[in-house]
């Protein structure tokens, strides 16, 4: 079960889960161009290895996909922060997500602030990208 899954009262500050694979792909790259406007959107070439990189926007919108979340529980996205790519995720690697309960902080009686890590891993479990994600969460 994801992290994201449990009610309020079963979430603790240390609760990690993993997410499934998935392997990014040039259509998904060239799709999510269109999606946010440049519908000339190709990978992004490396120029130091030629190899065609998925965005990092990209990676983000995959690992809050790749989270199983349950929707009862979370009322809203509240802040995305210190959002650091740590390396690149080239077209062809396989993506994991890691999420880490950090915080607990009860708002009211109905709501509270969950504070977590998200990280994507590659296939060779390398740190691609880190950020702090506050969600909203129902009491």
């Amino acid at each position: 079960m994801s992290v994201l899954e449990k009610a309020w009262d079963e979430l603790r500050v240390g609760d990690e889960s993993m997410s499934g694979a998935r392997t990014i792909t040039a259509a998904d790259v060239v799709e999510f161009g269109r999606l946010t406007g440049n519908a000339h959107a190709q990978p992004a070439r490396e120029p130091r290895c030629g190899e065609d990189l998925a965005q990092g926007a990209l990676l983000l919108g995959c690992a809050f996909g790749l989270v199983a979340v349950n929707d009862e529980q979370v009322l809203v996205l509240r802040r995305l922060r210190d959002v650091n790519f740590a390396r690149p995720v080239r077209v062809g690697d396989t993506i994991r997500a890691r999420c880490r309960v950090r915080e607990l902080k009860p708002i009211n009686e109905g709501s509270g602030l969950v504070a977590s890590s998200l990280e994507i891993l590659n296939q060779s479990d390398e740190l691609a990208m880190r950020a702090t994600v506050e969600l909203l969460w129902r009491r």
